[in-house]
C-alpha cells in the first residue's frame, strides 16, 4: 500500500482512494484509537476538535470521519469551516484528544485532504502517522461504516480563537487611519478576517469573500495575487493581504501593488523583535527555498540564520529543539512562537502590521530592506519521484552550476511533497544565466530518467 501521508497530511481526489468513505473512516478510527492509547487528558468523554474550509467536498468528508471516530468511541465537537490554525490553538485550549482539519489548503477546490494535529497543537508526528497507516486495510479493501454518528455544535470555540488574535495585537495600537485589501481565497478567513481588522480601526475592502464549494483559491488568494494587487492600485490602499484556502499563510502588497512575500514579512519581524530584545538567540529559522539575498542581510545585521528542508513541520522542529521565537517560509508560512505552534495567515499579517506600523513610513519602503538575489524556480513534471541521489548525472549538474556562481548564488533541487513536480530552484547574480541553468538541469533531468522533455 503506498504511503498516504505526505508533508501535510491525507491529499486526493474525493471519492476516489485514499478519500473514500470506507478509507477516510478507517483513518478516523486508526488515529482517534491510536492517540487514544496514549493519552488520558480527556476522562471518560474524550472528543475531538474538527474543522473544514470551504470546499464542497468538505462536509461529507467530515462526515465520513466523524463516523470512524465514533467507531472508537470518541465524540466529535464540530467547528464548522475554519482556519487550520484555529484547531491547532484551540485542541489544547478545549482539552481535545486532537484536532483534525479537511482542507487541501492552496490547492484547487476538485482536491482535498485530512491532517491532524496533536493533543498539544503541533501537526501530528510522521512517526505517528506511519503508526496510523499500519492499523489501515490494504488498498481497496477499507470497510464501509455504520452511518448516523453526529457531531456537537463547536462554533461557539470560535470566538475563543478570534479574541486570541485580538490580543496578540499591541494594546496601544490600532489600525486607524489604514486602508487595506482582504483577498481571502473564498475560503476559511471569509468570515473571520474583514471583522477582525475593521475592529481593530482599518478601513477594509475584501476580495475572495463569497465562498459557493467550488471556487476556493480560483484566481484569487495567496497564489493568484494579480486581482489584490489590481485593487490596491485602483483604491489607492496602503496594502493588501492576501491568504490561502485554509488561512495558514498570508503574503502582502505594499501601496504600490508590489508584493512581499514570506522571506521580506520575516525579515520586517525579524527587526522588530530583535529591537525589542525578543528575538531569542539572535536566530531565525528559514529554508532552503528563502532568497540568499536575505541570509546575507540578516547575519550582517547580527541576526543568525538556521536553514531547513522545505515544510512547515522542518521549520517548527527546528524552532522548538532550538527555542527560537521565529521562523517560516517565503510562501507566506510564518511562525511566531512566542504566540502559537504553527503558521498562521492572520496571525502574521497582525504581527506585520504591527512591525510596519512601529517602523513607519510606507509599506514599500519594508519592502526594499534587502536586494534579493534574482531567483528561478522552475516546475518539471514527474511520472514518479526517482530519489535524486540515484541520478548521479544531474546532481553533476547541480554542483558545477553552483560552482559557477562562485559563491554569489546556489542551486537546490526538490520533489514537491503535494504534486507530481520536481522544483529546480536557482539563485543568481543574473537572470539569464540563472534560466540557463534551469533549462540545462531539467533537460539533463529527462534525459537521465529515460524521458522526452516536453514541448512548452
Amino acid at each position: 500500500m503506498p504511503h498516504l501521508f505526505g508533508t501535510d497530511g491525507v491529499r486526493g481526489i474525493p471519492g476516489r482512494y485514499p478519500l473514500d468513505e470506507g478509507t477516510v473512516a478507517e483513518i478516523g478510527e486508526a488515529a482517534a484509537r491510536l492517540l487514544l492509547a496514549r493519552s488520558s487528558r480527556n476522562g471518560s468523554r474524550p472528543f475531538i476538535l474538527m474543522a473544514r474550509d470551504t470546499r464542497g467536498s468538505g462536509p461529507p468528508l467530515s462526515r465520513w470521519l466523524m463516523e470512524g471516530f465514533a467507531a472508537a468511541g470518541v465524540r466529535t465537537v464540530d467547528l464548522g469551516v475554519a482556519p487550520t490554525p484555529a484547531v491547532a490553538y484551540l485542541t489544547p485550549v478545549s482539552g481535545a484528544l486532537c484536532g483534525t482539519v479537511v482542507s487541501a489548503s492552496h490547492n484547487p477546490a476538485k482536491f482535498n485532504g485530512i491532517k491532524f494535529f496533536t493533543g498539544d497543537g503541533y501537526k501530528m508526528t510522521p512517526e505517528l502517522e506511519e503508526e496510523v497507516e499500519e492499523r489501515l486495510s490494504p488498498e481497496g479493501r477499507s470497510r464501509p461504516r455504520r452511518r448516523g454518528a453526529r457531531a456537537e455544535d463547536g462554533r461557539a470555540l470560535l470566538r475563543r480563537y478570534e479574541d486570541y488574535l485580538r490580543s496578540t495585537f499591541p494594546p496601544t495600537m490600532d489600525l486607524s487611519g489604514l486602508r487595506v485589501v482582504l483577498d481571502c481565497a473564498n475560503g476559511a478567513a471569509a468570515r473571520i478576517a474583514p471583522p477582525l481588522f475593521a475592529g481593530l480601526g482599518a478601513k477594509v475592502l475584501t476580495l475572495g469573500c463569497a465562498p459557493n464549494g467550488r471556487n476556493i483559491n480560483l484566481g484569487c488568494g495567496a497564489l493568484f495575487t494579480g486581482r489584490l494587487q489590481a485593487a490596491v492600485r485602483r483604491w489607492g490602499a496602503d496594502c493588501g493581504i492576501c491568504f490561502d484556502g485554509d488561512a495558514d499563510r498570508a503574503i502582502f502588497a505594499d501601496e504600490q501593488g508590489s508584493l512581499l512575500d514570506g522571506d521580506q514579512l520575516i525579515c520586517l519581524s525579524a527587526l522588530r523583535l530583535q529591537r525589542l530584545g525578543l528575538l531569542r538567540s539572535s536566530k531565525v529559522v528559514l529554508t532552503v527555498m528563502s532568497n540568499f539575498g536575505l541570509v546575507r542581510f540578516l547575519e550582517r545585521r547580527g541576526i543568525a540564520v538556521e536553514s531547513v528542508p522545505v515544510g512547515d513541520r522542518n521549520v517548527t522542529e527546528a524552532i522548538e529543539s532550538g527555542g527560537l521565537s521565529l521562523g517560516g517560509e517565503a510562501s507566506g508560512h510564518i511562525i511566531f512562537r512566542s504566540f502559537a505552534s504553527t503558521g498562521d495567515g492572520i496571525l502574521t499579517a497582525l504581527q506585520t502590521l504591527a512591525a510596519w506600523r512601529e517602523a513607519g513610513g510606507r509599506l514599500s519602503a519594508c519592502r526594499k530592506a534587502y536586494r534579493p538575489l534574482p531567483q528561478l524556480i522552475k516546475n518539471v513534471h514527474v511520472e514518479r519521484r526517482i530519489p535524486l541521489e540515484r541520478l548521479p548525472r544531474v546532481q553533476a549538474l547541480a554542483r558545477r552550476c553552483e560552482h559557477a556562481l562562485k559563491g554569489e548564488g546556489r542551486v537546490f533541487l526538490r520533489y514537491s511533497g503535494t504534486e507530481p513536480l520536481l522544483r529546480i530552484m536557482i539563485e543568481g547574480p543574473s537572470r539569464t544565466r540563472i534560466e540557463t541553468m534551469a533549462r540545462q538541469l531539467a533537460a539533463e533531468y529527462f534525459r537521465e530518467v529515460g524521458r522526452q522533455e516536453p514541448e512548452l
